[in-house]
């Protein structure tokens, strides 16, 4: 079975499978050893790594492109050959409505596929013919087949011209399902007798349905072809016909010995490297038609075409027959099977496609090399996890890995589509920015606002651009650290210190933590954040996201309750209780959400062209805001809190604190125990930038990402802790690295092929690694900082509607999330996930459960004086799905349930997009 995204799985398959999984002693290996084989070139490498099993030679292989061309009766009644469909590894044919169909699988019939491998052992196979048109390929392969005794000498000429004949592509008026297929007779037969059926009938009953039902009218003539293949694509020309004077079906294969344009005979500009002409008697058993189907299929096939370049004789063409007969599959001829009792295919497909794509043995190569006396250079390690076992080891490697390329990192950013990036990610980054501002000067009293967050991130933004060894990450700031913000104020609050003051203290602790912690290469640790620790985390803070936004708005609803009868005043007065604020400000906070939300939706929906919707969906936070800020605007009677932006470059609170924080203590001084015992809420800290940092850099790291210049863990880290550190001496707020906006400036520097085939996805071409997108980024939101004339007509409750958005969306793409779900769900309405049909329910249910104690047992500490533990009672759970976990369940349910399956999105479908790939709630 072949589908759309082949190639994408078969290098996701030569990815994901270690070299000791490819070796399989029940897999027939070649007789040829590597040591008798060529050097290896370029070309080599990569048939390696596809699996071909033909002996290598430094013959080029390109990508293919097929047609088959039928032998047909025109309606001027005279023999021409018409091409009935085309391969671009997925088959396209021409309906009988007049119209191209959509691209769908090949399915074949297992006697075509026998009839190909017999026909094949008996007939002629020329290669490396050194022709240059058609006329001197056909007077090639006929000489040859006279003398393999396929053809008598006198159908010579017949067979000549009608190889000769013309070649025609259908249109509306003719096609080879509405002209009658013609039977070749020799010189002297009547028309009647040409005019026979090429056994068309059958393809009827065994395929129009198969592939029909894949097939929706298109409407228009021609899909466009020449835009979807390749540059260096060479064609294969698939020749099939009924001739009655043959006593047996024959086939012919040509391969040229370099590519040729042959004039009138392709629909599509391209050289023809292989010729494969199929003609046999008129039999009621054998269908030509599905013999040229499976042919052109085989073509099509990356493996098969790579052995047909590489054969250096029949026998190497019929290994590569049985090899792919070995990786299909045959149905048998029962009734047909439910769409769910053909999924169980799916793993038996997996396990060919393993084995078709298993690489050669490398021991006789090095064997080989030894024996030369050249010993194979072992392959660096550039795992940037990887402990070196010295102070600072892993600092030092993540700038010689990525320093020396920084003057690309300015080149690379000379492209139209960085500039789009910066425009696009300036709003994704403005939009949370002026949203966590206006919420942290509520939760702080003014200590810390929109001025303080806008200031931070531009700073640290620019510094990090120029500094940092991924450049492509976005810092900000999150919802964990507004948490912990609310803790710490409340705890100074509680205990008489200077909130802003104790900032300064923790923010020196955390510059000492983070030169350890480096010092150590401890960055290694996130290896043992598995998904269990990441979704409890993600869930609790999405819960505290949702309960913050519905608490605040009961909030409202206290100071300003509906009643009948209210006082009203000339000026509002923040304790008089203002009449249909409270009914507003949930208008406005719902409108805000569901708007969001909507255009969220919408991005992934069916209306307007894609380039349009996308960009209303990127934008749909930022709109969402401006449309409810304009229709609270116009409502003039009714007060509603706004957000609270100082004139310029002034802190959010003159009254209480100045740009720069005395450490020592402003009104009163600071405690000197404090001083020290400010290391706890510094562990705290660090551990929640520690967690943000480095797995939103692991997930922009991932292998389908093709990013080229590497990553940096322990300097990314350093930077982001460091400058936080030394933010908190001027009042600014931390910040840590973001996974949506990170994930979302990636997918707008990623370059997407246009060469792919129809119905499958575009493959990624290059990924711009630059730093000046998030320099220009950082400097815009510093200028944002003069937007105060428009900031200050925010309403607060706008901004609870993009927190309760947040909450909510964060909750896709969270494993646990859906297992919560399903335990409200019977189950024969679960999903076919691997953690539901390998898992028995109840087991998955129980561990479920202890995902939601380890919650109740976070939400009880977040509620309590103890808030401030947070971070730490959640890094246990650490060791308990490590030392605990393993005791109650065994490995293999553990790796179905604690799997990191999260998809790579590029390109977001329907009911996906980023958000599924992201554990992390920024």
């Amino acid at each position: 079975m072949e589908g759309p995204g082949q190639e994408a799985y078969e290098e996701r398959m030569r990815r994901s499978l270690d070299p000791e999984g490819y070796e399989d002693p029940g897999i027939k290996s070649s007789s040829l050893s590597l040591g008798e084989m060529s050097t290896l070139s370029e070309t080599d490498v990569d048939l390696e790594a596809a699996g071909s099993r033909r002996p290598v030679s430094r013959r080029d292989t390109h990508e293919g492109y097929v047609e088959l061309h039928e032998l047909v009766m025109d309606s001027k009644k005279e023999l021409c050959w018409m091409e009935a469909g085309h391969w671009l590894k997925l088959e396209e044919d021409f309906k009988e409505a007049g119209h191209w169909g959509q691209p769908h699988l090949s399915f074949l019939t297992y006697r075509s596929l026998l009839e190909i491998r017999r026909a094949l052992a008996k007939g002629a196979v020329l290669l490396d013919v050194a022709a240059t048109s058609l006329p001197a390929i056909a007077h090639i392969l006929i000489d040859e087949m006279i003398y393999e005794g396929q053809i008598k000498p006198q159908d010579r000429d017949d067979i000549l011209r009608t190889l000769l004949l013309q070649h025609k592509h259908p249109n509306e008026a003719e096609s080879a399902m509405t002209l009658p297929p013609a039977q070749l007779q020799r010189s002297g037969a009547s028309q009647a007798e040409t005019e026979q059926p090429l056994l068309r009938e059958q393809q009827s009953l065994e395929m129009r349905r198969l592939a029909g039902a894949e097939q929706s009218p298109s409407g228009a003539t021609r899909p466009q072809l020449p835009e979807k293949i390749p540059e260096d694509a060479e064609a294969t020309l698939v020749l099939v016909g009924c001739a009655a004077f043959l006593e047996q079906p024959t086939l012919a294969f040509v391969r040229l010995k370099a590519a040729v344009t042959l004039d009138a005979v392709l629909d599509v500009p391209l050289p023809v490297r292989f010729l494969l002409m199929v003609l046999g008697p008129n039999t009621p058993h054998i269908s030509y038609h599905e013999i040229g189907r499976a042919v052109a299929t085989m073509m099509s096939e990356r493996v098969f075409r790579r052995d047909a370049y590489l054969a250096e004789g029949r026998q190497d063409l019929l290994r590569g027959v049985e090899d792919f007969l070995e990786a299909s599959i045959v149905l048998p001829p029962t009734e047909t099977p439910s769409e769910q009792l053909l999924r169980s295919l799916v793993p038996l497909q997996h396990e060919l496609l393993r084995r078709r794509y298993q690489p050669p043995a490398k021991a006789s190569d090095e064997g080989f090399l030894k024996d030369l006396g050249l010993e194979a250079p072992a392959p660096e390690d550039d795992d940037p996890l990887r402990r070196t076992g010295r102070p600072f080891g892993g600092l030092v490697r993540d700038i010689r890995r990525r320093y020396p390329k920084y003057l690309s990192d300015i080149k690379d950013a000379l492209s139209p589509q960085c500039l789009a990036a910066v425009i696009f990610i300036y709003f994704a980054a403005l939009s949370p920015a002026v949203t966590f501002g206006g919420l942290l000067s509520e939760k702080t009293k003014g200590m810390m606002g929109v001025s303080e967050l806008l200031v931070s991130t531009c700073v640290q933004c620019i510094l990090f651009s120029i500094l940092s060894a991924q450049p492509l990450l976005v810092i900000g700031f999150s919802g964990p650290l507004l948490v912990f913000e609310e803790a710490f104020y409340s705890f100074c609050n509680d205990n008489n210190m200077e909130y802003i003051v104790g900032r300064v203290w923790i923010g020196f602790w955390l510059i000492l933590l983070v030169l350890v912690v480096v010092a150590c290469e401890g960055s290694f640790l996130v290896r043992y954040l598995s998904r269990y620790t990441q979704e409890i985390f993600s869930f609790l803070i999405s819960l505290i996201f949702i309960y913050e936004t519905f608490f605040k708005l009961v909030t409202i609803f206290k100071n300003h309750p509906l009643k009948r009868h209210y006082d009203v005043r000339p000026d509002v007065e923040p304790t008089v209780p203002e009449p249909n604020t409270a009914l507003l400000s949930f208008v406005l906070m719902a409108g805000t959400f569901f708007l969001a939300f909507f255009l969220r939706k919408f991005k992934n929906s069916a209306f307007l062209p894609g380039r349009v919707r996308r960009l209303i969906g990127d934008f749909g936070v930022p709109i969402s805001i401006f449309i409810m800020a304009l229709v609270d605007f116009f409502i003039k009677d009714t007060y509603t809190q706004k957000l609270k932006v100082p004139k310029g470059l002034q802190v959010t609170n003159s009254s209480a604190r100045d740009w720069f924080i005395n450490p020592m203590g402003k009104d009163n001084s600071f405690p000197i125990w404090m001083m020290f015992a400010s290391v706890v809420p510094a562990i705290l800290v660090f551990i929640l930038i520690f967690l943000e940092t480095q797995i939103t850099t692991l997930i922009i790291s991932k292998p389908e990402r093709k990013l080229v210049k590497g990553s940096g863990f322990h300097l990314d880290l350093l930077l982001i802790v460091a400058m936080g550190g030394l933010a908190a001496l001027f009042g600014l707020p931390w910040l840590s690295a973001t996974t949506v906006r990170t994930i979302t400036h990636a997918n707008a520097l990623t370059v997407m092929s246009k060469t792919s085939a129809p119905g499958e996805k575009s493959q990624i071409l290059e990924v711009k690694e630059q730093r000046i997108s998030g320099l220009l980024v950082a400097v815009l939101i510093g200028v944002s900082i003069l937007m105060e004339p428009i900031l200050k007509y925010i309403p607060l409750a706008v901004l609870f509607g993009i927190f309760l958005y947040m909450g909510v969306t964060s909750l896709f793409g969270i494993q646990l999330f859906d297992r919560i779900l399903l335990l409200l769900m019977p189950p024969k309405y679960h999903p076919r996930e691997p953690y539901v049909t390998r898992v028995k329910t109840w087991r998955m249910h129980l561990f479920t459960f202890t995902q939601i104690i380890v919650l109740v047992l976070l939400w009880v500490v977040k509620s309590s004086p103890a808030s401030l533990a947070l971070p730490f009672v959640l890094i246990l759970t650490v060791p308990l799905r490590r030392f605990l976990l393993p005791k109650i369940f065994r490995e293999i349910e553990l790796k179905c349930l604690d799997a990191d399956d999260a998809v790579v999105t590029f390109e977001e479908a329907e009911g996906t997009d980023v958000y599924n790939e992201v554990q992390m709630p920024s």
